[in-house]
């Protein structure tokens, strides 16, 4: 049975006179080894020169006896290993010093570097770092990932921490390149999805499938942008005053508005990622829409139900959705992100949708939850002459969760307390096979939501229900 081969760096110390490769050459070459890789630079150091060779370890041997009885190997470990990287860095004075320190700080030697002015603002550092062990160099990479984009181009896998740290920035840079994202976002998106993986990692569920459901999340919003953010409209006559529109986009939250007259009502109003599109389709809609007034109503704090309230005159909500802003408005974790298990998605998708908190100032508390109710009245508001009734669960789905209700229109605007999953477009169904998995659940306790999901369906059994997501509901 023929022996493994392997890799080897032999960092060698020449005479500077022709002929010294060829003697290593023929060293190499007599024992079966093959030159895989030379680095040598002349400017740097006149005599050092770094070949990496395949043979297996019978070979490796007797190479390595023979260059050291010639005088060629140097006094560094002669089964080093070179790790070629491209860095991409600002074509600015001294970009590249944070990288070089931190090569200094580890005591990692450079074997080759080079880099040219290509006019693009951007300049590609090719180095080889000479590495004496995988240990070492995971945690270079990951200091260096966080300066600036790192690719590897090449390495031998001698041990599964090297080849982690090679996957994790192999992903970076693809979710990098996904949603434009820059150096802070990046290393942000990192963090969250291996803190997500860890999690679903401890439910035996797979890393792999982790981190492709996470790509898959940030391209599939990615890609239903501009010209393909093709949201389902549609509209319902309420009376002689009003009409109700719903947009039902590929994914995000349900956006209703009523119209009346000059004013709109909206109630949630989806992922802060497609601004520009709804707003566009906002004006498609409603003719003046950019004087008109607009007051929004919100079911519940989630960020794909509230990523255009900034749009609005005035935002209603219950007193627990307030205090939900106010946290993210500290910097602080809001409910969501309180739940260890949800923190993770939550803050990968603050990123990847562009959410912000709304101004507090523009939130107006309709009331505050008491009793035991399934679903307990905190308030209510009038839009047109029409009364909507805010009752407030117990945070089954998400705490602040709120059904809105109007009795005379017999229409009832549920949130996630109720979602028409038979009603999901092709889209919607492939997004939210997503979060899910992500979220091991969308909600915080499953057996509160599925009591207020079952008391909402029984006592509006007579309603139109508009769900969080999906088509509207007529029972």
């Amino acid at each position: 049975m023929p022996l493994c081969s392997m890799k080897k760096t032999y960092v060698t110390r020449m005479p500077d006179k022709a002929g010294a490769f060829l003697v290593a050459g023929k060293i190499i070459a007599q024992h079966g080894g093959n030159i895989v890789r030379v680095n040598y630079n002349k400017a740097v150091d006149l005599h050092t020169l770094f070949i990496e060779v395949s043979a297996n370890e019978e070979q490796h041997k007797l190479i390595k006896a023979e260059l050291s009885e010639c005088g060629y190997l140097s006094e560094i470990n002669s089964e080093s290993q070179i790790l070629m990287i491209v860095l991409t860095l600002p074509d600015v004075s001294g970009a590249v010093m944070p990288v070089l320190e931190i090569l200094n700080a580890h005591k990692v030697n450079i074997s080759y570097i080079s880099s040219q002015e290509n006019g693009t603002g951007v300049q590609y550092f090719k180095m080889g770092l000479l590495i004496e062990n995988t240990q070492e160099i995971r945690a270079l990479i990951d200091e260096i990932s966080r300066v600036c984009e790192i690719k590897i181009l090449d390495y031998e896998v001698t041990d599964r921490l090297l080849d982690g740290t090679v996957f994790y920035v192999t992903f970076a840079n693809e979710m990098r390149k996904i949603l434009s994202l820059d150096q802070k976002q990046t290393n942000q998106v990192l963090v969250h999805a291996n803190r997500m993986m860890q999690i679903l990692d401890d439910q035996k569920k797979s890393p792999l499938k982790t981190f492709d459901y996470i790509r898959r999340f940030a391209s599939f919003v990615r890609e239903r942008k501009g010209e393909n953010f093709m949201p389902q409209v549609s509209f319902i006559t309420l009376n002689d005053k009003l009409t109700l529109f719903t947009i039902e986009p590929p994914c995000g939250s349900n956006t209703y508005v009523i119209q009346s007259d000059d004013e709109l009502l909206f109630v949630d109003c989806g992922f802060a990622y497609y601004r520009a599109e709804m707003t566009a389709l906002f004006k498609k809609l409603f003719h003046g829409y950019s004087t008109m007034k607009k007051s929004a109503f919100i079911t519940h704090g989630d960020m794909d139900h509230t990523g255009l309230l900034s749009e609005f005159d005035a935002v209603y909500m219950s007193g627990s959705c307030y205090d939900n802003f106010a946290l993210e408005v500290a910097g602080e974790s809001d409910f969501r992100e309180q739940n260890p298990l949800h923190e993770p998605y939550c803050k990968l998708s603050r990123i990847i949708s562009g959410y912000q908190p709304p101004a507090l100032e523009k939130c107006i508390v309709v009331g505050r939850r008491e009793g035991d109710d399934i679903l307990a009245p905190i308030g209510s508001h009038f839009f047109a002459g029409q009364r909507f009734d805010f009752y407030e669960g117990k945070g089954g789905h998400v705490k602040g969760d709120t059904v809105i209700v109007c009795d005379e229109l017999k229409l009832v605007f549920s949130g996630d307390i109720y979602v028409n999953i038979k009603g999901f477009s092709e889209d919607q169904k492939e997004f939210n096979a997503l979060a899910p998995f992500l979220m091991t659940g969308v909600d915080s306790n499953p057996a509160l939501a599925k009591e207020a999901r079952e008391y909402l369906v029984s006592k509006y059994s007579d309603y139109i229900i508009c769900p969080g997501h999906g088509t509207i509901k007529k029972f």
